[in-house]
């Protein structure tokens, strides 16, 4: 009898390491913090872009701040990560990138983040992004995340501050307009971040983290996405009755707000456990709602 040997081919090998580093730093989180970031200058100046060196080393030091927060965690988590099948292949839990390694990377980002940010942006900004660092890798990923199911909410504060710190390294400082571009990230996080916690719930909960499917079950974990989705309509509003943008934002955020809130009613009256077409609707929501802010406001 003749037997079929078969090799398994690990689909990482032959990555450089390079690539490997720039895993770590969530290329997909870093991109949409810059955009953030972006609506957040456009508007700080009126309604038109600031100047280029402005638009320039915002995004570069923001991306860097990003990214070295995404880094730390990444270092901080190897242990619970590799107990989780979406995050054991992680370059940290595989063994692709030596530890202390990351962690050099890590500090290096951050402190030359805020290095740049305070003499080629404005103390102002650069002291609301050491506050964004210290609210994901401290609050969120240190203290939080393993012992408290509100440290989606916590973290969630630390991840809404990109407009923030785009519109202050434009205009120096914080106001109405500002506060409502937060809003609608503080909001949207929660949805966005639930629907992913739902369906790795099992997961959580094996490495011992106690997100909110894990705490509260899956029922309450859907009550909450909704009532999150109809917060979301009302402040995504805001822009229209503050005379940030016109109507083509107005028809577009209550088109797309509306879906996202039917998506989650829907979702809460089903059977199903998790629905990730929720969490990626969300990201291309985000994604529209900014863009047609900014293209009404031309």
């Amino acid at each position: 009898m003749r037997t079929t040997h078969y090799q398994l081919v690990d689909p990482a090998i032959g990555k450089s390491s390079l690539a490997y580093y720039i895993q770590l730093t969530k290329p997909g989180i870093v991109g949409l913090c810059v955009v953030a970031a972006l609506t957040g200058m456009f508007f700080a100046n009126k309604g038109m872009l600031p100047q280029l060196d402005i638009i320039v080393w915002t995004s570069i030091t923001l991306a860097m701040a990003v990214a070295g927060s995404c880094v730390l965690n990444n270092y901080y988590d190897r242990d619970i990560d590799k107990l989780m099948e979406r995050t054991r292949s992680r370059p940290l839990v595989a063994l692709s990138v030596e530890p202390i390694h990351a962690l050099y990377l890590s500090l290096v980002l951050i402190f030359s983040s805020v290095a740049l940010m305070s003499v080629f942006v404005n103390l102002q900004a650069t002291l609301l992004t050491i506050g964004a660092i210290f609210g994901y890798a401290v609050v969120y990923t240190m203290l939080a995340k393993r012992r408290t199911h509100w440290a989606n909410q916590l973290g969630g504060i630390a991840g809404a501050m990109p407009p923030l710190i785009g519109y202050v390294a434009v205009k120096g400082g914080v106001d109405i307009n500002a506060l409502t571009l937060f809003a609608i990230m503080v909001v949207w996080q929660q949805p966005h971040a639930l629907s992913l916690a739902l369906k790795y719930r099992r997961q959580y909960a094996c490495a011992g983290v106690p997100v909110v499917p894990v705490i509260k079950g899956v029922q309450a974990t859907k009550v909450r996405i909704a009532i999150y989705s109809a917060v979301l309509l009302l402040v995504a509003l805001l822009p229209y009755f503050l005379g940030m943008a016109g109507m083509i934002y107005l028809v577009t955020s209550v088109v797309i707000s509306s879906a996202f809130l039917v998506l989650a009613l829907r979702f809460l009256v089903s059977d199903r456990v998790y629905d990730m077409r929720l969490f990626f609707y969300s990201i291309v929501y985000l994604v529209v709602l900014f863009t047609s802010m900014v293209f009404d406001a031309l």
